[in-house]
């Protein structure tokens, strides 16, 4: 059975409680990454709840649309979208990087339903998403590949090798979203490694770009919705500028919360602030 799309504000509703799960998963292991993972959740909760054709009860369903979480380590977002559209059951909450779990630090394809490629060095994931787009172009499959990669993480040079690739097959099948939120694990991305402007970047590689609010998800849906229909042999590009820790005011824009967990208090403040919305 597919999934039922959800509305704007329905949406809106998700993205919360997606932010709610993943910070109780980081909580309850003390251990994650809630910076990025905040920063990403109104993206990852658009293509799971709107854009991408998936079976949760059939997880690897051949004309599936594929995802890549090319920054491996915000996987809690992730886990957290397929649990709530049921590829997991709800008590696999608190089993995030424990032994066994399907939930591990990163990405892993054979522990966990959902996941079409394990992830987690940087810059990796993307080259995945350009063979996945090649195979469905190759076998005339009508599935889309859709990758998500931190501003960071474009400072690895086998992204452009990648986008390179995407341009040559003409991977119009293919959507790079960016976390464009301007941090990275050591600090402010614009200090360590200039990006510049990547949504010219990637035009410049061949690729259809669009910058947005990638905390819009309104914006979010039409950009998805209107690159879904861009049959020119273009692969595609959203730069979703967004905020680090957004939805948590202690932890918007700190470079810290990159990879810390909340003690007790600080996780009933991010609660009540998720909540209360923003």
């Amino acid at each position: 059975m597919e999934q039922i799309k959800a509305s704007g504000t329905e949406l809106k509703e998700k993205a919360k409680e997606l932010r709610k799960t993943l910070l109780t998963m980081i909580y309850e292991a003390q251990s994650g990454h809630p910076g990025g993972s905040l920063s990403a959740a109104d993206i990852i909760t658009v293509l799971y709840f709107h854009t991408m054709n998936v079976r949760p009860d059939e997880p690897k369903w051949e004309d599936r649309d594929r995802f890549v979480l090319s920054k491996g380590h915000v996987c809690p977002v992730l886990y957290s979208a397929l649990i709530k559209q049921g590829f997991m059951e709800e008590k696999e909450i608190g089993t995030l990087r424990k032994q066994g779990s399907p939930l591990q630090g990163h990405p892993d394809m054979k522990r966990c339903p959902g996941i079409d490629i394990s992830t987690g060095s940087l810059g990796q994931g993307i080259s995945c998403a350009v063979g996945m787009a090649i195979a469905g172009k190759r076998d005339q499959r009508p599935y889309r590949v859709y990758t998500l990669l931190g501003d960071g993480e474009c400072g690895e040079g086998q992204v452009w090798e990648a986008a390179m690739a995407a341009n040559k097959y003409e991977l119009d099948n293919l959507t790079v979203l960016i976390d464009n939120n301007g941090l990275q694990n050591d600090g402010f991305a614009a200090e360590i490694m200039p990006t510049l402007d990547l949504e010219k970047k990637f035009a410049s590689f061949g690729f259809q770009t669009v910058r947005i609010n990638g905390h819009d998800v309104l914006e979010l849906e039409a950009a998805l919705d209107f690159m879904g229909t861009q049959k020119n042999g273009k692969p595609k590009c959203i730069v979703c500028n967004t905020v680090k820790g957004k939805g948590v005011s202690f932890m918007e824009n700190v470079p810290k919360w990159h990879g810390v967990a909340p003690n007790d208090e600080e996780y009933r403040q991010a609660m009540q602030e998720i909540e209360g919305g923003f």
